[in-house]
Formats: C-alpha cells, sequence, structure tokens
C-alpha cells in the first residue's frame, strides 16, 4: 500500500498535497484499490466555494458511485482535465497523475484536523 508521507489524509480516504496556499486534492490508493476499476470522475464544483466534508464530486467505478469529500474549506479552482479522457489515472497513479482538484485553503487551521500517513495507516489497518 502506497502511502506518502509527505501527504496529509482524511478519513473519508482523500489525500492531500500542500502547495503554498494550494491543496491538491485525490483519493488514496487504499479508495481506488476498494473502489476497483474507475470509469468515470464528475466535479461539478470548479470555481465553486466549499466547506470541509461538503460532497464536491464523485468517482465512478464498475460497481459503484463514490461521494467525494472535501478535506479543507476553500474554492475550488482546477478539476485535473487528464480525468475526462482517462480516469484510469485514479488507479494507475492516484497520487500523481490522477490527482483529481486544486483548491485555495481558506483556513490554515484546518490541516491541523488532517491525518499523518501513519494516522491513516492506522486507520485503514495497514
Amino acid at each position: 500500500m502506497n502511502l506518502p508521507e509527505n501527504l496529509k489524509y482524511t478519513k473519508d480516504h482523500e489525500w492531500v498535497r500542500i502547495e503554498g496556499d494550494v491543496a491538491i486534492v485525490g483519493i488514496t490508493d487504499f479508495a481506488q484499490s476498494e473502489l476497483g476499476d474507475i470509469v468515470y470522475v464528475d466535479i461539478d464544483t470548479v470555481d465553486k466555494q466549499i466547506s470541509r466534508e461538503d460532497v464536491f464530486g464523485t468517482v465512478e467505478a464498475v460497481k459503484t458511485v463514490s461521494d467525494l469529500f472535501s478535506p479543507l474549506s476553500g474554492t475550488v479552482q482546477e478539476f485535473n482535465n487528464k480525468l475526462e479522457d482517462s480516469p484510469e489515472l485514479v488507479n494507475s497513479d492516484p497520487y500523481g497523475d490522477g490527482w483529481i482538484i486544486k483548491m485555495s485553503i481558506e483556513n490554515t487551521a484546518e490541516l491541523e484536523d488532517l491525518l499523518t500517513a501513519a494516522a491513516y495507516r492506522e486507520l485503514i489497518g495497514q
């Protein structure tokens, strides 16, 4: 199970990479393996203000559709357009080319509530 130490995680299986005042968000290796083959990523929140734990989109796999929950409050700035033609990137490269959104960080204090790789590993029993 790939869990990069430099990322933060949520109990809902999203990861967060902070670059300045922008958060890059995707789903974890664990989440994509549980979902199976991802066939569609639907994000309808670009340019919208969202709060932590709001649904910002969905990931559709062969057998199920799963909501994506925002790890932070802020504005969704960008959707990874590569996922329109290649949603399987979420499976093959969840922490790289399979990122899902970039968002502004409204409240940096919320970063303290995110999980470390060790805490996330414990959550999923790894």
